[in-house]
């Protein structure tokens, strides 16, 4: 009888910790970096877009192109890139030491200049690094499909 409370209490230790109740603070704090980045991209919010990413970001999408932090701001505040809505689904958060690793699918419906209204669905990668108190993203990388 007592191998039987043993052997469930194990298998209870070994399934908190992936119940959102169980996520240490960092994990939290990371999904609130990425939900606030998400935001301020759909609200093309230039001082926010800056403040969660690092200077050195470097901002990869699905066709190849690679963006600074410059630029990927200007194109959101420009509206030469404008998302409409952004949904992420099947986000994963790994955090070591200052470091998190996040994958997710992103889907928007997007109305860019000079291109009109579209989808999109990617396979996304974000690597967050904790500068201070702060998770900047110091690196993003899309795929297309998922």
């Amino acid at each position: 009888m007592k191998v039987n409370k043993a052997v469930s209490l194990l298998a209870i230790c070994a399934i908190v910790p992936s119940l959102s109740i169980g996520q240490p603070s960092e994990v939290r704090e990371v999904e609130q970096a990425v939900q606030a980045l998400t935001q301020a991209m759909i609200d093309a919010d230039g001082p926010t877009l800056r403040k969660l990413t690092a200077e050195a970001l470097s901002y990869g999408h699905s066709s190849g192109k690679i963006e600074t932090q410059s630029e990927f701001v200007e194109t959101l505040v420009t509206g030469i890139s404008v998302f409409e809505n952004i949904q992420l689904e099947n986000q994963t958060v790994e955090v070591v030491d200052n470091t998190a690793i996040v994958r997710h699918i992103f889907e928007a419906k997007t109305n860019d200049k000079g291109k009109g209204r579209g989808t999109v669905k990617l396979s996304i990668l974000l690597v967050w690094v904790k500068d201070g108190t702060q998770w900047v993203l110091l690196a993003r990388q899309a795929v297309k499909g998922s």
